[in-house]
Formats: C-alpha cells, structure tokens, sequence
C-alpha cells in the first residue's frame, strides 16, 4: 500500500505561518501535544498502520518547487525558507501507545513537532475508513456535493464566500481532491480557496489561514505577563506579518476575555476575526458591538466563521450578517468528511508550552483542553470565566 502522505505540504497554511513566528521568536520553547478522540470509537487496531505512515511521513522533505511556492505567497522570509529546505520531522518526537485505547502523544521543540498535527490526524482518519470500510466509492458522496452545489447556486447567495478547511478529519486525501476540483469547477466564484497547501498549489487555489489555537495558548507561558498575554501575542504576529495574515482566532479564553484585549489598536490594525466555537450569531453582535464601541465600522471588517460548519447553517449564518460585516466561511468535514459514514471527532491539541500547562476554554460545552485542574481554576478566577 502506498503511503498517505506524500508531502509535508500536505497541511494547513497557518501550520506554516505560526512555525515562521516560532522559528523567528521561540526556537527553544518546547511543547507538548495531546491526541483524543471525542466520540467511543475504538481506534487502537490502528497502532501498527499508524506508526507506518508516521515513518514514511518523517522520510519527507521539501521540493525546491514546493519551496519556491510557498515564497511566491508573499509572507515568507527567505531565513525561513532555507530552514525548510533541510527539514525533516522526527520519529522519536511521537509517542504511540495502546491501553484501553489510542494513545498518542508529540512532545519536543516547538519549531520540530508543529507540524505533526494535521498530518497525523489525515492519516488515522484515512485509516480508520480504509480499514472498516474498505470497498467505499464516492457516489454518495457527489451526490451530496451536488446538492449543496445546486443549493449554494441560488442567485441569494452570489456574494456569499467560503473555503475549504477540512484536511484534518478528511475521508482520504483522494476524495479532498476530487470534491476541490468539483467545488473550484462549478463554483468558481463563492469557493474560495483550502486551507491545504498542496492542493492549493496543485489545483492553482487560493491558500487560507493565519493563526491556531495553539500560538496564543502558548502565550500563556511565553507572555511577560499572564494577563494581556493575547493582546502580546497579536502584536508579536503583527510584527511579523504586518496587514498580510489579519484575521484574529477569538475562543482560547471565550470571546469575553478576548475582547477584554482586543483594543482599537489591534482592531484597526486586524483585518478581522474568527469565530470557532459558541453561538455564531451571539459571537457576531457581540463583535460587531464591540468594533461600534471603539468607532470601528463592523462592515469594514472580515467575520470568519468556522466552527462545525454545515451549507445549510453557514447560509444562515451569511443571512444574518450580510450587509452588516463582510462574512467569510471555512467548511471542514461538513466537505471532506460527508461520504455516508459518521466522521470521527478526533483532534491534537497544545497542552503545555515549556513544561508548563496551557489552556483552552472556548464558548462552547465540553471543548476545554487542560491536563492541570489547579491551572483551569486559576485561569477561570483569574479571567473571570464562569462555568460553561
């Protein structure tokens, strides 16, 4: 069987742009992720295919043509660049276990394990369904493309704008592929690009993203000072990426504590927000309040909208908000994931940044990433967060 993986591009853009900001700030900072799967599915079978794939994904290196893409996109340093060129991830950064399930652990610098997370979790979908489903074609699959095509086709929604952001819980690099060229075929103007850098460069997409949960949970430990520590992480990106990469992640301490750092500097100098978990539409007038608060017109400003996203909610999303602020959408397995079997909820997540817990509490129930109840109640004191 050939390998899933044949590209460390084969990742989400803001992989890249978040290792730059550590690669030009924080070359020494460890860290260390977690795997979990968030629905009973039992995926310890998988442990010998994975380490496999983990082996064949640390044998990659960049192409000189993938290399000369990515500093065609404008937002890459030439320093960068020649770092990638001898780069390789490594295999004893991974820790692969079984006991009563799937254990998987990535832990080392920050700059060599960052981008283990997508690929990783593409290849122990793509396992999953090659393994218990193994005779699946994609009929089902284009049709339900279809109908979500024909829907979106309503002259309503012309102005309407979304992407592709489903690499990580993906059905198989294959059907990612084939619904990109159906999508960049018969919607040429509302799709609007992938997070996915390899078939972004493939297919001539534009390629999306700026910033992951992970960076400004980092900023816990690596702030000068816990409070203001995502108000110092902002600035640290604007320093590197000026106007070019400005959409702003809201949830790692809910959308109240963000705003609370949020101020008119950082909201005129960001070209706007994104929302991925909570309530999209409390989530929205409460950004849409806080830009009024500061003289800020909402309409001049980007809403990303990204958290479970399906055709059907996104365009009530867009019904609400259009006219009011400039909404854009990123659709993950709603896309990738929607071939006639329940998609796994697996995610890897930051849990410590130099030895030390970090934190993630976002608007919605049951998505709180912490290893350290004494550190999730002192966050939750400390930023005023109540029970959710």
């Amino acid at each position: 069987m050939s390998a899933i993986l044949t590209s460390l591009l084969d990742t989400d853009l803001y992989k890249f742009t978040m290792m730059q900001c550590v690669f030009h700030r924080f070359k020494t900072s460890q860290a260390t992720y977690r795997f979990k799967c968030r629905k009973p599915v039992k995926l310890s079978a998988l442990k010998s295919l994975i380490q496999q794939e983990l082996k064949n994904l640390c044998q990659l290196t960049f192409q000189e043509d993938e290399l000369n893409y990515l500093t065609t996109l404008g937002f890459f340093k030439a320093d960068f660049i020649d770092y990638l060129r001898t780069f390789q991830l490594k295999e004893h950064y991974v820790h692969l276990s079984v006991s009563d399930d799937l254990n998987l652990t990535i832990q080392g610098p920050w700059l060599e394990t960052i981008l283990f997370e997508i690929p990783l979790l593409a290849i122990i979908s793509e396992l999953y369904y090659q393994e218990n489903f193994p005779q699946t074609n994609f009929n089902l699959a284009k049709d339900k493309l279809a109908d979500k095509i024909n829907f979106l086709k309503n002259p309503a929604y012309a102005n309407l704008r979304f992407s592709d952001f489903g690499t990580r819980r993906r059905f198989s690099k294959e059907w990612q592929q084939t619904l990109l060229t159906l999508l960049q075929k018969n919607l040429p103007e509302q799709f609007n690009g992938t997070s996915n850098v390899f078939f972004a460069k493939q297919l001539n997409l534009k390629p999306i993203g700026t910033m992951a949960h992970e960076y400004l949970q980092a900023f816990q430990v690596l702030s000068p000072k816990l409070h203001g520590f995502q108000h110092y992480a902002l600035t640290i990106w604007l320093e590197e990426y000026g106007d070019k990469l400005g959409i702003a992640l809201t949830d790692v301490l809910t959308m109240t504590a963000f705003l609370q750092e949020f101020d008119k500097n950082l909201a005129t100098s960001y070209k706007g927000l994104r929302q991925d978990s909570g309530n999209p539409i409390t989530w929205g007038e409460q950004a849409i309040k806080h830009y009024q608060s500061l003289g800020i017109d909402p309409k001049e400003k980007i809403f990303v909208f990204s958290d479970s996203l399906t055709v059907s909610k996104m365009t009530q999303i867009y019904d609400h908000f259009k006219g009011r602020c400039q909404p854009y959408f990123g659709i993950g397995t709603h896309l990738t994931n929607d071939v006639g079997f329940d998609p796994l909820d697996i995610v890897i997540k930051l849990t410590h940044t130099n030895n030390r817990p970090v934190v993630k509490i976002s608007d919605s129930k049951g998505k709180i990433i912490c290893e350290d109840e004494n550190y999730l109640n002192f966050i939750k004191k400390e930023f005023h967060i109540k029970e959710h």
